[in-house]
């Protein structure tokens, strides 16, 4: 295991008191939205979570959203929102996040990679060339971080996920455990195996000289859920819900160097008490170096417009914004909003999102998915799905 880290210093621009202010915030609407989850025993305990794009290369118009849905698995939708096709979880299973492998093995196979966290495993999906999922995961594939069953049940396990190469960046629920793991091909099957772990902070020195530790419920430590590779440029985004948005470096099959901050949260250095009745913490005032992400920060996503150009965005999910950076220099560029529109409502509250600068039918400079944890209208039923925004609507320029 990599050494636990001790230092909080911020990479790029975004120094201690925050960083410069992004201008007016952009409202937009979604073109498209994914039909209701209902997380209820009529609808299957299927609650969205986390998306991923899949590019048909060889017929775009066949290019497939994959999105999890918790207790309720995988949902593959096609381009105008359309279910195509469910998948179950396994018996205690419960599909928590999505990534992608592409050009994978001797065969050059597309797959989603998909975190387990009731079993505390990866499923490995192939993706055929006509955008269906069949499950390949070895029979014998290891847990993630649990040591036998019994500790499985404690719910500890693999939590967010991002991919790059042949290799799954993997949190911890409950913990500030990053694994990284390397996919292996098994005869007609896919397993994996650990090469490096890491340990984000669970305490954090001030500016005022104060030592603090973010405000969870007992035994729990600040996890980190949503997660983007920069494979071009060997760097991991990792959001610790509760603490920032941090920039790991990698090499290969390690963590490398020291994790620095892009961004803090608002609530960063907030002194607060844990209320065991409503599961909730009562917050004092945050330090002078807090950020603008409204906590928790959750999913983070890479558009690309170059080989290390582009934009790196992030989900505000306690004030359902999001904030866009710079790809190459993590300097903050814009936030946005997406609002209710005649053809479908906005989007709040958001765990994951994905983005893809590949052109394709009916978005022609690419697509953004994002999570909605709050799809209306509920009907008294609680439900969530995902949105597709048409990238043109963000008014973002490639940058080269």
């Amino acid at each position: 295991m990599a050494l636990v880290v001790l230092s909080t210093a911020v990479a790029g621009p975004a120094r201690a008191g925050g960083p410069a202010g992004d201008g007016p915030l952009l409202e937009i609407t979604a073109a498209v939205e994914t039909p209701a989850l209902f997380d209820d025993e009529a609808g299957g305990d299927a609650d969205a979570d986390d998306p991923a794009i899949w590019v048909n290369r060889t017929d775009k118009s066949r290019s497939r959203v994959i999105g999890t849905a918790k207790n309720g698995g995988l949902r593959v939708y096609d381009l105008a929102g359309r279910e195509v096709q469910s998948i179950l979880p396994p018996d205690g299973g419960r599909f928590n996040n999505v990534d992608l492998v592409t050009g994978f093995g001797a065969e050059r196979q597309d797959y989603a990679v998909v975190t387990d966290r009731g079993l505390d495993k990866l499923r490995i999906f192939h993706i055929e060339a006509s955008g269906r999922l069949t499950d390949v995961t070895a029979v014998d594939a290891p847990l993630l971080f649990s040591r036998d069953a019994a500790e499985v049940e404690e719910q500890a396990t693999g939590y967010g996920l991002a991919t790059y190469g042949r290799y799954a960046v993997v949190s911890r629920r409950h913990s500030t455990t990053l694994g990284i793991f390397r996919l292996e091909e098994k005869k007609n099957a896919i397993s994996y195996r650990v090469t490096d772990k890491l340990d984000l902070p669970q305490h954090f020195r001030l500016s005022t000289g104060a030592t603090w530790t973010p405000c969870l419920e007992p035994g729990e430590e600040p996890q980190i859920e949503g997660m983007v590779v920069d494979g071009a440029a060997g760097v991991l985004y990792a959001a610790q819900e509760d603490v920032a948005l941090w920039k790991i470096h990698l090499d290969r099959d390690r963590f490398v160097g020291v994790p620095r901050i892009v961004e803090r949260v608002a609530e960063y250095g907030a002194p607060g008490t844990f209320d065991p009745e409503t599961e909730e913490c009562t917050l004092g005032e945050p330090a002078p170096e807090a950020g603008r992400i409204r906590a928790d920060v959750e999913g983070a996503t890479i558009y690309p417009t170059g080989k290390r150009d582009g934009y790196l965005i992030v989900s505000s999910q306690g004030d359902s914004k999001f904030y866009v950076y710079d790809r190459r220099t993590n300097r903050p560029l814009s936030s946005f909003q997406v609002l209710d529109s005649i053809r479908t409502d906005g989007v709040q509250h958001s765990d994951g999102a994905a983005a893809t600068s590949v052109p394709l039918p009916g978005y022609p400079r690419g697509l953004v998915v994002l999570h909605d944890g709050e799809n209306k209208p509920d009907d008294g039923r609680v439900s969530t799905n995902f949105k597709y925004v048409d990238w043109r609507s963000l008014g973002l320029r490639a940058r080269r």
